[in-house]
């Protein structure tokens, strides 16, 4: 932190007019680089990240719809499957004598049919929880590494006074310019 203080200082006693030089000390010029970046990055970045969020809960709420409504169609599914299987039942009691062993087979169809939707509905609920899941954990890494931006621009802030934030920007101008002439 020392280090960061003496550069700024030796801004102090630069000539006025005529000399212009490298800044060498490297932490110093990486903070005022990074204030730069972070600043043009909060500033722009604040409606994408909203507009990101928004359209994710979007995909959130239509993938639970999707569930919801494919979780009631499975309901109905087994609903209908069950009024067959009573169906079923009842015409084994009455067919019983002539036939009973191709009901039975038609009864294990029916509950093999079924287990293998009920088993298509499982796995897909699985699926649709593990995406759920994996999309929690990115937007909790996201917030970890806004809040670890937000910090270290609270530290960055901290640091710098606003009248030698301004000398600073102001040397960083005249070096730039010193080196556009250079160029040319």
């Amino acid at each position: 932190m020392k280090n960061i203080t003496d550069s700024f200082l030796c801004f102090l006693y630069w000539p006025s007019a005529g000399s212009f030089g490298f800044d060498t000390d490297i932490l110093a010029t990486n903070l005022i680089n990074l204030s730069v970046v972070l600043g043009v990055l909060i500033f722009f970045g604040k409606g994408v990240l909203s507009d990101l969020l928004d359209n994710r809960k979007q995909r959130i709420l239509r993938t639970i719809r999707n569930s919801e409504e494919l979780r009631e169609a499975a309901i109905e599914q087994l609903e209908t499957a069950r009024a067959r299987l009573r169906k079923v039942e009842t015409e084994a009691d009455r067919f019983r004598v002539n036939g009973y062993s191709e009901i039975e087979r038609e009864k294990l169809n029916l509950i093999n049919s079924i287990y293998t939707t009920l088993e298509q509905f499982e796995n897909y609920k699985n699926e649709t929880i593990q995406c759920e899941q994996q999309r929690a954990i990115n937007q909790v890494q996201q917030r970890v590494l806004q809040q670890a931006l937000q910090g270290a621009l609270g530290t960055l802030n901290s640091s710098l006074n606003s009248e030698l934030h301004l000398r600073t920007i102001g040397a960083n101008i005249g070096i730039f310019g010193a080196m556009k002439e250079k160029k040319n």
